[in-house]
């Protein structure tokens, strides 16, 4: 369960992703678009520390991005090269945003999803020192079948080729498309998939676990 506080955010997470994202040249963007977030979806951390959030985004009539960050309370030792910003959380201090391709916790829960056909996390939201269901704009469900997922606590290597990001673990090697939809979208390898779904019956691989 991840649980959506009534916050306010500087920078906000868009404002955070219209400056990150043309630095990056798989996102195809030159700066000074102006985004949109057509969908997100979150993966629970089992220790509760780190949040897991992917966005899928895009550029006026552009193609859809697919963008997995991860929040800390602190940088993540090792990961300077993954660290996209800082932001002020007006509940939990300051947070740390990283590319989460370089985070062991969102490889961890892509993979554990992936391959034993698991789903996004169900979100609450704080609302008066309660909890309270919160709507979703998007899903993710894995096609294996696997009983269980051994844990991944480290990555060992991140490299990007085009539009396709691979992750290496010591558990399992995941392929992150970077690039959803249009001529750049990549041709993705077999494996167990972990599919994003959003609006009206769109959807997309988000991540292979290769075999």
């Amino acid at each position: 369960m991840a649980v959506l506080h009534q916050a306010e955010l500087r920078p906000t997470k868009l404002e955070l992703l219209t400056s990150w994202l043309p630095t990056l040249p798989w996102s195809g963007l030159a700066g000074g678009e102006a985004l949109r977030v057509v969908a997100t979806f979150r993966f629970d951390d089992p220790a509760g520390e780190v949040g897991v959030e992917t966005f899928l985004v895009r550029a006026g009539d552009g193609p859809l991005l697919n963008v997995p960050l991860t929040y800390r309370a602190a940088p993540l030792e090792g990961a300077e090269d993954f660290l996209v910003t800082t932001l002020e959380h007006s509940v939990l201090g300051r947070r740390w945003v990283h590319d989460a391709a370089g985070d062991p916790v969102w490889a961890d829960a892509a993979h554990r999803a992936a391959v034993t056909g698991g789903r996004e996390a169900d979100l609450q939201r704080a609302v008066d020192g309660r909890l309270e269901p919160a709507p979703k704009n998007g899903w993710a469900s894995g096609d294996g079948d696997a009983a269980e997922a051994g844990a991944i606590t480290a990555v060992e290597g991140v490299s990007t080729e085009g539009a396709v990001t691979t992750v290496r673990t010591p558990l399992a090697t995941i392929v992150l498309p970077r690039v959803l939809t249009g001529p750049a979208a990549p041709a993705l390898p077999a494996g167990a998939r972990l599919t994003a779904s959003w609006g009206e019956d769109e959807a997309a691989a988000v991540a292979v676990v290769l075999p």
